[in-house]
């Protein structure tokens, strides 16, 4: 196999060829760490148009009330609506629910610091063409001691390159109140 890397040109990441086959090598970039102490949404923007996997993570995070959460994406503008996604949680007991708002993340919530959720939602390419993103959670919740898995899937054709993400809730009344929020993007 071989691999060349020409650094010269001219854009912030190099070029590189393996076995004839030619692109660009872009980094892994880590978002700006945002509490979840409060506002019913948490927005990161800016992504670069190059940009092909986000990784929503979670740490600790609950909220106010009973609505569960939802990821949203855009290009110019957050897209609320053209979403297919479900997510469930699975343990002692099992539930889940759907949306076509966002990317259905995590299940309904019962109220602050009764469930708090730690894991990443996954953002992917599928389609550059059409700006078909995929989306995947994995997630654990703590549900007043009791322990569950999160596991969820969707799809959402955008208009334009993916430039923002945001994180709300399902009715988007209800505040964050733990935790905190980041993205890796590359």
């Amino acid at each position: 196999m071989a691999v060349v890397i020409d650094g010269t040109n001219g854009v912030s990441s190099p070029d590189y060829e393996v076995d004839g086959v030619t692109g660009q090598i872009y980094p892994i970039v880590s978002g700006t760490i945002q509490t979840s102490t409060s506002g019913t949404s948490k927005d990161f923007t800016g992504i670069p148009s190059w940009v092909r996997r986000v990784t929503v993570m979670f740490n600790g995070v609950s909220a106010s009330g009973t609505s569960g959460w939802l990821v949203q994406i855009g290009g110019a503008s957050f897209e609320t609506s053209g979403y297919v996604s479900s997510a469930t949680f699975t343990g002692a007991s099992s539930g889940g629910t759907s949306s076509t708002a966002g990317f259905f993340a995590l299940p309904t919530a019962a109220g602050s610091g009764v469930n708090i959720y730690t894991g990443m939602v996954t953002l992917a390419l599928l389609d550059s063409a059409t700006n078909t993103w995929l989306h995947q959670t994995v997630a654990g919740l703590n549900q007043s001691g009791t322990i569950y898995s999160v596991q969820g899937g969707g799809s959402k054709a955008i208009t334009g390159a993916l430039a923002r993400v945001r994180i709300t809730t399902t009715n988007g009344t209800d505040t964050f109140d733990a935790g905190s929020i980041n993205i890796l993007y590359e």
